[in-house]
């Protein structure tokens, strides 16, 4: 069976539990207003985001029950990058169309999966569902459990038409699918005093692979990275760590509060992104493990990767200090830059928060100096005139504000979730340094500094 809109508003609304209260208090005031609204999928959708969060599980087949459309709408334009396998990389559909639509499409979803399984032996096999074939009722979990007995390979159905609302609820519903159907069936060869879980982060560009050296060093064994460079097994017994690390609360904190609930683990939330972070993290990890040897060679280690990234940033630091930057980076964590900015003595002078979570908007706000701006429609016109105001001199945004830095002569620096550099741990803090230095001093931006040639013509003729 699908899930209801009302199970789908209680996983959202247990994601935050604090909140819980006052949400009741709403849905007994007008429970409609829980129910998805017109126009809360634009930009992301529930079923694009729940597969950016199980993707990443790099052995496994995802097959999108539904028109081939759908299963390119969002795939590749993420760069979680594997260390292993590349079979999350191909895309399997079940190419739904009109016939299925009248007759429905559970048979064609079943040969599907029992075709893919004999070709590419995959581990398990992740099925989506769509707005079309949540619509006709098609039984995805009939077709996965089916599926499943014929073939020995876990199938897993995760329910995520698009229409039921936007990328946080995807998030939610893909970690409701793990919790459900794959975290502890199975358990791990090797056990450790020191097991931690990984929650959240996708190992964009690599991302992780900054920071897994720093627990091999401490001698903390990751035994799952839920999702980013995932393989299924180890999601499997992920249930056996002793302590899950939250990187981002927006999308799987539902994961970390049902395996507390059901399995004792306790979790911590942390960010990996900033010198200070990565230092705080390492160390409430230690903390947390409770043990004064793994403590003091936290302290040790902390130390010597701080000095090491100091010396490496002396030199941006000359050349970038006193710079005066706007950020208008939507969803990607702004905080990082500004850690970054502050460690380069650079100044953040305005912001955007759209699509962060409110915890997020309150964390950025105190980040920023007293009399730092919060842009708050975030267009051309607003940008440009902080900028004519405060004489910014760099624009941090997506691709479609570059208009906006030509415009007021100013440089102008890339940065969104398709990016193709490791921001996480102290190397990220180096890479985003190189960036920022590559951008401000591109040579290019002599040449935008210069008068139009037909500009420089008139002014010309009118001395004349």
């Amino acid at each position: 069976m699908n899930p209801t809109p009302g199970k789908i508003n209680d996983s959202l609304s247990n994601s935050n539990s604090e909140d819980a209260p006052q949400q009741q208090k709403q849905k007994k005031k007008k429970s409609s207003t829980q129910l998805p609204q017109p126009g809360t999928t634009q930009g992301s959708c529930a079923f694009d985001s729940a597969m950016i969060t199980l993707v990443p599980i790099t052995d496994a087949a995802h097959v999108v029950h539904g028109p081939s459309g759908c299963a390119t709408s969002i795939w590749g334009s993420y760069n979680s990058l594997s260390s292993g396998s590349m079979l999350y990389k191909i895309r399997f559909t079940s190419d739904i169309d009109e016939n299925d639509i009248i007759f429905g499409g559970a048979k064609k979803l079943y040969k599907g999966i029992l075709e893919l399984t004999r070709r590419y032996k995959p581990t398990a096999v992740f099925v989506y569902s769509t707005c079309i074939t949540a619509l006709i009722g098609d039984d995805i979990e009939g077709v996965c459990k089916n599926a499943t007995e014929k073939t020995g390979i876990p199938t897993i159905p995760v329910h995520c038409p698009g229409f039921i609302g936007n990328q946080n609820l995807g998030n939610r519903v893909a970690g409701e699918a793990m919790l459900e159907h794959v975290i502890g069936t199975a358990e791990p060869e090797i056990s450790t005093p020191y097991n931690i879980n990984l929650i959240g982060e996708h190992n964009i560009a690599g991302a992780i692979w900054n920071v897994l050296p720093l627990f091999e060093k401490l001698g903390i064994k990751v035994l799952a990275k839920i999702t980013g460079d995932a393989v299924y097994k180890e999601v499997c017994y992920a249930h056996r760590a002793q302590l899950n690390v939250i990187f981002s609360s927006k999308a799987l904190i539902n994961v970390a509060k049902g395996m507390e609930k059901k399995y004792g683990i306790p979790y911590i939330e942390e960010s990996i992104y900033g010198i200070e972070s990565i230092n705080q993290c390492l160390r409430n990890i230690a903390t947390k493990l409770g043990n004064c040897d793994l403590q003091e060679r936290t302290e040790k280690l902390i130390v010597e990767e701080t000095a090491a990234i100091d010396e490496k940033l002396a030199l941006y630091i000359t050349r970038l200090q006193g710079k005066r930057i706007i950020l208008s980076i939507g969803s990607f964590k702004s905080w990082l830059i500004i850690f970054a900015a502050k460690k380069l003595g650079m100044e953040v002078i305005a912001i955007s928060t759209k699509d962060n979570t409110e915890e997020d908007k309150i964390r950025v706000k105190s980040l920023l100096a007293r009399d730092g701006i919060i842009l708050e429609q975030n267009t051309p016109e607003e940008i440009l005139q902080i900028i004519n105001e405060n004489q910014a001199d760099m624009l941090i945004a997506d691709k479609r504000h570059q208009d906006t830095s030509l415009t007021a002569k100013i440089p102008f620096l890339d940065i969104n979730q398709e990016r193709n550099h490791p921001y996480a741990g102290y190397i990220g803090i180096l890479e985003v340094a190189q960036e920022l230095y590559a951008a401000f001093y591109n040579p290019v931006w002599e040449q935008v500094y210069q008068p139009a040639p037909w500009s420089a013509e008139n002014s010309s003729e009118e001395n004349i």
